[in-house]
């Protein structure tokens, strides 16, 4: 499994294509954060915390993760290396596991570098300092929680297709659904608010953000992810029979 990570990481940064997502990811951040006017920006928000920041990364997350994801598998059925795949000395769940911690691990490291946020927000604090960690580190850990769950989607739906723009915009798709579909079903259902919300990464996601990391959140996102690398399994035993 190890051997598929490595494979993951180096043919994602083998090409100009791997840099320039993060690229993408980490100055488009950057320019509503700090350059664009609007509701995002923080300097206009007037409170030294990371919520535009936290508010803005799903939104992005919908696009970047799927565009990492879309060739994992769909690439290897359009070169036919699927089936050499699949022949390795490695079980199923083991190939898709090394796919999916390639992907995640990948996403975390064009993430690290925000953590500078924290440290110039601090800055800004009056006093020096005032900042809210708790949530900010609820945050942290709502984001990964929400990256493994984006890219077992992503995986997923790269089974579907051998070509990566169908995967792609299916990703895109489940992911904008489970995010925000629950949230925006629950306001037009009146008095359904709390009971169809929870169905939603959302809801999770902004419960973490306030700095109490609750075992339903986590088992929530572990669920999703572990339900959509199942899935992944299936398709794939499916195309090995």
């Amino acid at each position: 499994m190890k051997s598929i990570i490595l494979r993951e990481i180096k043919s994602f940064f083998g090409s100009p294509i791997g840099y320039l997502v993060i690229a993408i990811f980490l100055i488009s951040n950057g320019l509503f954060l700090w350059v664009f006017e609007g509701d995002y920006n923080i300097l206009n928000t007037g409170y030294a915390d990371l919520t535009p920041f936290f508010t803005l990364a799903p939104w992005i997350m919908i696009f970047l993760i799927p565009a990492v994801t879309m060739r994992s598998f769909s690439d290897e059925k359009k070169q036919g290396t699927l089936e050499l795949l699949l022949t390795k000395p490695l079980s199923i769940w083991e190939i898709v596991n090394g796919k999916f911690l390639g992907s995640f691990l990948l996403i975390v490291l064009a993430i690290v570098p925000t953590l500078i946020y924290v440290k110039v927000i601090s800055s800004l604090g009056a006093p020096e300092g005032n900042i809210d960690m708790g949530s900010t580190i609820g945050s942290y850990f709502g984001l990964l929680f929400l990256i493994a769950a984006y890219s077992a989607i992503g995986i997923f739906t790269s089974t579907l297709s051998e070509n990566q723009i169908v995967a792609f915009i299916i990703a895109v798709f489940l992911c904008f659904l489970l995010y925000f579909g629950f949230e925006g079903l629950a306001s037009l259902i009146p008095g359904s608010s709390a009971i169809v919300s929870v169905f939603g990464m959302q809801d999770h996601f902004k419960s973490m953000s306030r700095g109490v990391i609750d075992t339903r959140d986590v088992i929530y996102f572990l669920s999703i992810t572990a339900l959509f690398l199942s899935f992944t399994v299936y398709q794939l035993k499916s195309f090995k029979a």
